[in-house]
């Protein structure tokens, strides 16, 4: 078994029983530095940090293999990289950076495994008549299609 495999094992293991928390990133460099970002349904605390950090670390042998271990919670201004996460943020607004489209700004009101929607509010000349209205308006974006998609903070 490979350095890496046993850390993605333990790691497994130490998520088990915490359903409410979900591995974003697991990094792993050619001098084993391990680093680890998670998210959670209902964020992640500093306490959780530390006990999935000693969960991995008690199940090493730092004679065997030397490493250095940092485990994070997945930040605000970090991009979503899982489908979880888009659940977790309905109702907050994001910023959707696509390949080819220009980059929408709206407040993401549902979220399938698929696809997510945003909405927000734009202004539009009048049908009729001289001025302009406010419309909401409303798009569903495949996860494919974007570049990146950040949680945006007031």
């Amino acid at each position: 078994m490979t350095f890496e495999d046993k850390i993605n094992d333990l790691i497994e293991a130490a998520l088990r029983d915490r359903t409410d928390l979900f591995l974003i990133e697991c990094m792993i460099s050619s001098d084993h530095h391990i680093r680890i970002l998670l998210d959670g349904d209902q964020g992640v605390n500093l306490k959780t940090c530390i006990e999935i950090s000693r969960s991995i670390e008690h199940n090493l042998d730092r004679e065997t293999e030397d490493f250095s271990l940092e485990v994070a919670s997945a930040g605000v201004g970090n991009p979503l990289q899982n489908r979880r996460q888009y659940t977790k943020n309905i109702g907050r607004k994001l910023r959707v950076e696509r390949d080819s489209e220009p980059t929408l700004e709206g407040v993401l009101t549902a979220a399938t495994e698929t696809d997510f929607t945003l909405e927000w509010k734009q202004r539009e000349p009048k049908p009729v008549g001289k001025g302009k209205q406010t419309v909401i308006k409303k798009e569903i974006l495949s996860y494919q299609e974007i570049k990146s998609a950040k949680v945006l903070v007031n």
